[in-house]
């Protein structure tokens, strides 16, 4: 294992399945989606069956609360170690470089090890690696009961580069494009395929830091994102599994004076993306309420924002969306969808930047004086509208945002309200492939 201090990186010893593994049936996609499909979890299951597989190294989250989670987690700890033993993984040092084809776009990225002495995932954190969104602190303890006593990692973790000259991932994609793969498979319940290289070159892996090295200069990064000196360089931006990666430094807090500062525990597995991938697109994160009364949930909004808000009645979800997305300079607008039809909100004079902060607001304040109410955060217009239209659920509809916005906005404000954006759809997720001993 390599470590370069400069860019926050260590060249990691990963882990892949061994050869004769169905692969298809090896990688699933990250435990917290589908969290109210377990229909989605069940048809995983069944295609899986007795054979090999991460769906027995994670633990899916449409599984948490159901009474019997310290059991699973005892289960999904053990069954790393059977794996181990019984010889399911091989090693190598480096990287790998994958490509993730869904439709005709195909997905560039590069999976290495962040060093979590870099990484702070509190808002208004000047560390190299940060945060995209506030972290849930009541979503952490499961995860952290996992990993405190897991011995391999299996990440879902996405993060962004700001490079759009592409000087760090694509070529090294490009200087494999005439190797074969380690791995080339469909992956499963239509979510599209996926190849894999490994890159022992130290050359191209020097290559690879020394531009990232370049994206980390401080003057550049001043004069790119028009800041002063106390801010500090925002190399690393987290787009998928903010809270997977606080999990990790939960973690490692807790354990490094034990461990000693060089433990593999300092480092956690992602796959590092580049903002400016024509394939990479950021999707809107809607919101469903579980158990809620509708009429209830638009008093609390007329309570909440008073005169400021308005709401109308819309025919249909393509009206809906075509209001929502003629946003105002003055007001901010977000659906509703319940099983009584479409409405479309208006808050004029918004406090906060984007509609998803002014509606997570709400909700936030909402929530606290209401027990029987669960909120959940779900990708896709199809699945918005199958969740929003049964009884005693609200729906909220809201618009994506720009992702040439992000670092600007994260460097500037810190992070932005919690399940803001999503890299893609549910089913363009990151599967669990690669592992790593921790």
């Amino acid at each position: 294992m390599r470590a370069y201090p400069s860019v926050g990186i260590q060249i990691p010893d990963i882990l892949l399945p061994k050869s004769g593994i169905d692969l298809h049936k090896w990688a699933v996609i990250a435990c917290d989606q589908f969290t109210s499909q377990p229909e989605y979890w069940k048809a995983v299951e069944n295609e899986v069956g007795n054979a090999p597989s991460t769906l027995n190294l994670v633990l899916p989250e449409v599984y948490l609360g159901k009474g019997d989670e310290e059991s699973l987690i005892q289960v999904t700890n053990e069954k790393m170690m059977e794996y181990q033993q019984q010889g399911m993984f091989s090693e190598f040092e480096g990287i790998m470089a994958v490509e993730r084809t869904i439709g005709t776009s195909r997905r560039k990225g590069l999976m290495l090890a962040l060093d979590l002495e870099k990484y702070d995932f509190n808002r208004g954190s000047q560390t190299l690696i940060r945060a995209t969104e506030g972290t849930i602190l009541d979503r952490l303890p499961p995860r952290i009961k996992i990993r405190q006593n897991a011995t391999i990692e299996l990440p879902h973790i996405l993060v962004l580069i700001d490079d759009p000259e592409m000087t760090v991932i694509e070529p090294v994609l490009d200087s494999v494009q005439e190797a074969s793969p380690v791995y080339d498979f469909e992956l499963m319940q239509g979510s599209g395929h996926i190849r894999g290289w490994k890159i022992i070159d130290r050359v191209i892996e020097k290559r690879m830091v020394s531009a990232l090295e370049q994206l980390a200069l401080p003057h550049d990064f001043q004069k790119k994102y028009r800041v002063g000196p106390e801010k500090g360089v925002l190399l690393y931006a987290v787009g998928d599994g903010n809270h997977s990666l606080a999990t990790a430094k939960s973690v490692w807090e807790m354990k490094k004076a034990s461990l000693g500062k060089e433990h593999p525990s300092r480092y956690a597995l992602v796959e590092l993306e580049n903002l400016h991938d024509p394939a990479l697109q950021f999707e809107p994160i809607h919101r469903v309420l579980m158990g809620a009364n509708p009429e209830t949930v638009l008093a609390g909004m007329h309570a909440f924002y008073g005169a400021r808000v308005r709401v109308e009645s819309v025919s249909n979800m393509e009206q809906m969306i075509a209001s929502v997305h003629d946003q105002g300079s003055f007001a901010q607008r977000f659906g509703i969808i319940t099983v009584g039809g479409f409405q479309v909100v208006e808050i004029m004079q918004p406090e906060a930047n984007l509609p998803v902060g002014t509606l997570q607001s709400f909700l936030d304040n909402w929530l606290q004086h209401t027990t029987d109410v669960k909120v959940d955060y779900v990708h896709g217009n199809d699945v918005l509208l199958n969740l929003s239209s049964q009884p005693s659920r609200v729906g909220f509809y809201l618009q994506g945002m720009a992702k040439n916005e992000l670092f600007r906005t994260v460097i500037l404000d810190g992070a932005l309200p919690r399940k803001t954006f999503s890299m893609g759809e549910a089913r363009e997720k990151r599967f669990y492939l690669e592992a790593r001993k921790i």
